[in-house]
């Protein structure tokens, strides 16, 4: 199924709040710029709140910056608590992170999957409690259709990553936790009875800045190669995001994204395939975060 869906289609987002996390370039900065210019109130949630300032001061609607690190989960509690008794309607889990070199965070987590995934995974759940439930409450995590090339189950205890580091390996590892974690939270929140409903999806290639530091020769050469052929621009990047955080048509069970064909502009529901339909795994990675974060939520619905 494909959709032809541009912004023009965006629903009026006139009284919803957003927050997008890593909203001060690439892909963030379009769609909170893209939601603020449809009437939603966009908290940019961002690590460098002065180029939070500088981007927010480039952008039409009302969009405020606050300071989160995702990778700090004492930062993510505290942008949790600055937010009083605000609601929210939608969380865009966007932000993202690669990495040439192995480094740990005070945790003892590996930076990429602390950022990438196990700081999400604890701010939704510091957040789940705010949504107002009768307008389209939803969360999206963006992942990446690499996904599909991971054809082994990779360790997921193994938050450190000890062994062998590699960036694009590690970078890959932590988008299929996130389409875990996207498809695992849906599960449990119709199980719990929520109006909140989880949202997965990617960008296909886009160039958002992610792609200017590649590690090895041989990544650099892959992502010149797929850039040549597929690479499209934030924007266009930025469209299937943007459709499952507002449309009313986007489907828990699908991975909404672009086609491979750059001149396919249309959004595609493409299904979860493995190793991202598993269950059992995806219920196994969310015990693993909970105790990894402290975060606790949703744990005691009846699958």
């Amino acid at each position: 199924m494909a959709l032809n869906w541009t912004v023009d289609h965006m629903p009026n987002q006139t009284g919803r709040t957003v927050v997008v996390t890593g909203a001060t370039s690439g892909l963030g900065r379009v769609t909170a710029a893209r939601l603020a210019e449809a009437g939603a109130t966009v908290l940019m949630a961002v690590r460098d709140t002065a180029k939070g300032e500088r981007v927010r001061a480039e952008m039409r609607g009302n969009v405020e910056v606050h300071r989160i690190d995702l990778a700090d989960p004492g930062s993510i509690r505290m942008f949790a608590e600055s937010l009083g008794h605000r609601r929210i309607d939608a969380l865009i889990n966007n932000a993202g992170l690669s990495a040439r070199e192995r480094e740990l965070t005070p945790e003892g987590h590996e930076r990429v999957i602390a950022t990438n995934h196990l700081g999400p995974f604890a701010l939704t759940g510091l957040l789940l409690n705010r949504f107002r439930p009768d307008r389209l409450p939803r969360v999206v995590t963006v992942g990446s259709n690499f996904y599909r090339q991971v054809r082994s189950g990779t360790d997921d205890e193994n938050l450190a990553a000890t062994g062998s580091f590699h960036p694009l390996r590690q970078y890959v590892r932590s988008k299929v936790s996130n389409l875990l974690f996207a498809q695992e939270l849906d599960r449990r929140l119709r199980a719990a009875g929520s109006p909140v409903r989880s949202f997965a999806a990617h960008p296909g290639m886009a160039w958002t800045g992610m792609q200017d530091n590649p590690g090895s020769i041989a990544e650099r050469v892959l992502v010149a190669a797929l850039g040549a052929l597929v690479a499209r621009s934030a924007e266009a990047g930025a469209l299937p995001i943007l459709f499952a955080a507002t449309d009313p048509r986007a489907r828990a069970d699908a991975f909404h994204g672009p086609s491979q064909r750059k001149w396919d502009k249309r959004v595609h529901f493409a299904p979860v395939v493995a190793p991202c339909n598993d269950s059992e795994r995806a219920a196994r990675q969310w015990a693993i975060a909970e105790a990894a974060t402290g975060v606790h939520y949703l744990s005691g619905v009846h699958l």
